[in-house]
């Protein structure tokens, strides 16, 4: 059974909001990727709409966008999600989610793209 935690980001006030989901309301991530949009009743935000902007799994290994699938892969990264490098040219080989969510990941982040007529804080406090 899929439990997350789903990190709500608030853009018109710079807010994030945790919320825990699970069961039905997290099957809704399940098979979603990265940039896709969701809809935020699965966490309480009724007549929302949500984008996936990233996420980790059980081990906190992050998700990127330019990996296909939910599997841990092995890449070589010169910088970005991931890795900071600490001089020009420097790269390293790092292990990564891929951008779908799966029955691994434990965190998603999320930003409102779309907003409903009740405010954000009142729904999520």
């Amino acid at each position: 059974m899929a439990e997350f935690t789903v990190a709500v980001s608030d853009p018109e006030d710079g807010t994030t909001y945790q919320v825990d989901v699970s069961d039905q309301d997290a099957n809704r991530f399940i098979g979603r990727e990265i940039g896709e949009e969701v809809d935020g009743g699965a966490v309480g935000l009724d007549g929302y709409t949500l984008e996936i902007t990233g996420g980790s799994d059980d081990a906190g290994r992050p998700m990127r966008e330019d990996v296909r699938g939910a599997d841990l892969q092995s890449v070589l990264l010169e910088g970005g999600t991931g890795f900071n490098p600490n001089r020009d040219g420097e790269r390293k080989r790092v292990t990564v989610r891929g951008r779908e969510v799966g029955d691994a990941t434990r965190q998603i982040n999320a930003v409102v793209t779309e907003r409903g007529d009740t405010p954000v804080a009142d729904l999520l406090e």
